[in-house]
């Protein structure tokens, strides 16, 4: 179980020295000099690409010269290659509340959840409905719509917000399948009940984990979960694209199957068997050979967070972003900004979002003078905050930064208006 999170209470005014000293006593400062940080550059965008850890480029460079370029193939036996999915599965299950052999790294988040929603659908044959948030990351919608296609009728998609999910559950549904953090407002579900109450439907509980694991504790084990999903990209600073997660909680290994049926899956691979048979455990979530030179990248950032505190992560988590809304709220006063995460920490992960009519070349002359987030349509600015290297006098900076911005109406300006293809 985790420990509970002490809070760090801000001053009434908070100024850059009281930053600067709650930097020195921050006992994750240290972790800081592991990431690869731009000077001048304020980095907030780690819940959408998080830094790279320095010892990344070190490390590849061993993979391609030596796994790959000296060792060639016997690099799936002699550097472990083949068994980097079920390793890094172990290594990242603390991270998560999960236990060993429930947690395998492989494809991406799309695909797993595709995995485990169509094994939900195969468990509960007599159930037709999947519930999910309407407002959260369309992919995950956009997947439940294709595996209830697949299905030729039979299952439905309900869309629900924040407040209607736990009445809509029933004797009909199938599976509630919610992102742990919302992607754009940053508001946090209850994972403990939502899963309790679609259990006692006789439902199952599918998590999606991008948006806090990494940066805030998650204990799927206490609260029972079936499966979950995650990406490594985000606070676990695997690198753009790195390979996703499944959790499979251990009671369901063998029951369920995932309707994707690669040779990696099967329970011999290199018997070459005509037909296919599912291995017992975890492994048979897996499809096809898995991209290693990304997958040994992944290890760097999960090796980071497994020296720190979790708890220790999430506290300063929430005292930066209470920073960041208290901030901007005092000096961008009458600038238009509407916050639309949650105002309690608890009730956030680790990301701040306002709302505002010209958000998106705001956002582009933000990051012009080097303070990095993004841009969420229609109108939410969205900031990341990874602990491990965002600091307390950052925070202080980068709305130094936005204040200097909107008080000289820089975003007007006409090379911020142009819309670029990733926002």
């Amino acid at each position: 179980m985790t420990r509970d999170v002490i809070r760090i209470e801000l001053p009434e005014t908070p100024d850059r020295a009281w930053c600067e000293a709650m930097d020195r006593a921050d006992t994750l400062a240290s972790l800081r000099d592991q990431f690869v940080l731009p000077e001048g550059m304020i980095y907030l965008d780690g819940n959408s690409l998080g830094a790279m850890p320095k010892a990344a480029s070190a490390r590849a460079h061993d993979v391609v010269t030596r796994e790959w370029g000296t060792d060639l193939i016997k690099s799936w036996n002699s550097a472990g290659w083949f068994d980097l999915p079920v390793r890094l599965g172990d290594k990242l299950a603390p991270l998560i509340g999960a236990g060993g052999g429930e947690v395998i790294v492989c494809d991406s988040t799309s695909q797993n959840l595709f995995k485990v929603l169509s094994a939900a659908v195969a468990m509960r044959p007599d159930r037709s409905v999947l519930i999910l948030e309407g407002s959260n990351f369309p992919t995950n919608n956009y997947i439940a719509e294709g595996v209830a296609a697949a299905t030729g009728g039979r299952v439905t998609v309900r869309l629900c917000e924040k407040e209607e999910i736990a009445d809509a559950i029933d004797e009909d549904t199938i599976a509630v399948a919610i992102t742990h953090v919302h992607y754009k407002s940053g508001h946090v579900h209850d994972m403990a009940a939502i899963t309790e109450r679609a259990q006692a439907a006789g439902a199952l509980a599918i998590w999606d984990l991008c948006h806090s694991a990494g940066a805030m504790p998650v204990d799927l084990g206490g609260c029972n979960a079936d499966f979950a999903v995650g990406c490594t990209y985000k606070y676990l600073n695997g690198g753009p694209g790195s390979p996703a997660f499944l959790f499979a909680a251990k009671r369901h290994q063998g029951a369920a199957h995932q309707p994707v049926t690669g040779w990696w899956g099967h329970a011999a691979p290199f018997a070459f068997e005509p037909g296919y048979r599912p291995q017992a455990g975890l492994r048979q979530f897996l499809i096809g050979t898995q991209p290693i030179l990304s997958m040994t990248l992944a290890e760097i950032g999960l090796d980071i967070h497994l020296s720190a505190d979790m708890t220790a992560i999430r506290a300063k988590s929430m005292a930066l972003t209470d920073l960041f809304i208290h901030l901007v709220e005092q000096r961008c006063a009458g600038h238009g900004f509407t916050l639309a995460s949650p105002r309690d920490a608890a009730a956030r992960g680790s990301q701040v979002s306002f709302a505002h009519a010209d958000g998106y070349p705001i956002m582009r002359a933000l990051i012009a003078a080097g303070v990095i987030g993004d841009f969420r349509a229609p109108d939410t600015v969205r900031f990341g905050f990874t602990p491990l290297y965002v600091g307390y006098a950052d925070v202080w900076d980068a709305v130094e930064r936005l204040v200097a911005i909107m008080d000289g109406e820089i975003w007007k300006q006409p090379e911020h208006q142009a819309r670029e293809a990733v926002t």
